[in-house]
């Protein structure tokens, strides 16, 4: 009996420390798959925020300015940061408000990315975002601005809501051309010009400056009708009042197209 439990225990000595091993082998297995995983932490501490005050010179260029899109929206529940490319380096970062939430338009996806468009100069940058950092949405509109023939369109799903003459840049101070995106929506009563603007994501090519601001192009209205159809603003686009109550009524990041059309 004794020599039983002698050859017994003998054998299950080297069981036991293999079971050790494969045990050890499959944690560090595990924690290796898990740094991989996940990304990096980010020092949001030292990344400019795009904002329509800042210039992050080096952010990616949109490459199909003049294109349409599915009219996905997005919006950072809180600071995130922004990548020149899925799981490049961060270069930027950009917060839940500007001058309201922050929704931007996607312009381009992968699986766990999109690219948007930002409110930062120069015009036409974009950045990429991990999509688990985002709510969704969608816009069903489109504003297109023509300033060739000097007007502005809203459209629905594809449908024309309307068209009306608008005022735009002079040759000096044009209307930045390239897709862009309804950045925010103000009312001051104090504005007697217009106590209703929409900024942008786009800015003056020209100016640095409007009125004490950072150069951000609105569309907003305008006491006098004879600058509508006119070159004559300083890159704004002067519209109606009905053009600019229905305008007032889209959401946030909804694209807006300016050709020369």
């Amino acid at each position: 009996m004794h020599g039983s439990r002698g050859e017994h225990g003998s054998s299950s000595m080297p069981a036991l420390a293999v079971l050790i091993i494969l045990g050890a082998v499959a944690v560090i297995g595990f924690l290796g798959n898990k740094k991989d995983d996940e990304p990096p932490p980010v020092d949001l501490a030292v990344l400019t925020a795009s904002s329509t005050a800042t210039t992050i010179a080096h952010a990616p260029v949109d490459p199909d300015p003049y294109a349409a899109t599915a009219g996905i929206v997005v919006h950072p529940r809180a600071e995130s940061a922004l990548y020149t490319a899925p799981d490049a380096d961060p270069f930027a970062k950009i917060g839940p408000k500007q001058f309201g939430p922050t929704w931007l338009p996607v312009v381009e996806q992968t699986d766990g990315w999109v690219r948007v468009l930002l409110p930062s100069k120069p015009n036409r940058s974009t950045g990429w975002m991990r999509d688990d950092d985002l709510e969704r949405a969608s816009s069903p509109y489109l504003i297109r601005v023509h300033t060739g023939s000097r007007t502005i369109e809203l459209f629905e799903k594809g449908r024309r809501l309307g068209s009306w003459k608008a005022g735009v840049g002079t040759r000096k101070t044009p209307t930045p051309a390239g897709r862009t995106f309804l950045l925010g929506s103000i009312v001051d009563h104090k504005r007697s010009a217009s106590p209703i603007v929409l900024p942008l994501g786009t800015h003056s090519p020209t100016l640095d400056t409007f009125g004490g601001g950072p150069g951000t192009v609105a569309i907003h209205g305008w006491p006098r009708a004879d600058v509508f159809g006119a070159a004559i603003s300083a890159g704004c686009v002067r519209v109606p009042k009905t053009a600019l109550a229905k305008m007032q009524q889209v959401p946030l990041g909804t694209l807006v197209q300016i050709d020369n059309k």
